[in-house]
């Protein structure tokens, strides 16, 4: 394990549909719901709250909630440029940058964060932690927009099931 990377990870996956719905998949609070997170809210730098069948802008804030946990994060929109990129602050100083790139019917979705600490808590609950969770989402991404199908968990009587 001395040289494994700590400090970033990427995930792919292919999604069989236009790069401009995954996009908004991305950046629509409404969207982002159905295959991410229980709740998204987002506010500009004005403090006017983002519409939510919007997309969001570089600069709004966010709070973001899932089902089962009781976690809430915050963070900040650093890049969205309107088609295939979007970057944000997660967990803490953490970066995660979304490209999405049009090949034939698909759209590869390119998942990277980096500028993960390496003490030992963010190592196992930042780097392993988010690689899982980030594997799960993303798969559920493709799941919700090819079939419809949400693979999350919802029930609260079965926490700590590989999907959610």
């Amino acid at each position: 394990m001395k040289n494994y990377n700590w400090t970033s990870f990427t995930k792919k996956i292919a999604v069989r549909a236009n790069i401009t719905t995954i996009y908004d998949a991305w950046t629509v609070p409404e969207e982002i719901e159905k295959w991410f997170l229980s709740k998204a809210n987002y506010v500009k730098p004005n403090g006017e709250v983002v519409e939510r069948s919007n997309n969001v802008s570089q600069l709004d804030t966010y709070k973001w909630s899932w089902f089962l946990y009781d976690v809430v994060e915050n963070g900040k929109v650093i890049k969205a440029n309107g088609k295939d990129l979007l970057e944000f602050t997660f967990a803490g100083n953490c970066i995660v940058s979304v490209q999405l790139t049009q090949q034939g019917e698909d759209t590869i979705v390119q998942l990277t964060q980096n500028n993960i600490p390496t003490d030992d808590a963010s190592k196992r609950g930042i780097r392993l932690g988010c690689d899982t969770g980030w594997s799960f989402f993303l798969v559920n991404l493709k799941s919700i927009y090819e079939g419809g199908i949400d693979l999350r968990n919802k029930n609260e009587s079965l926490k700590g099931m590989l999907n959610n």
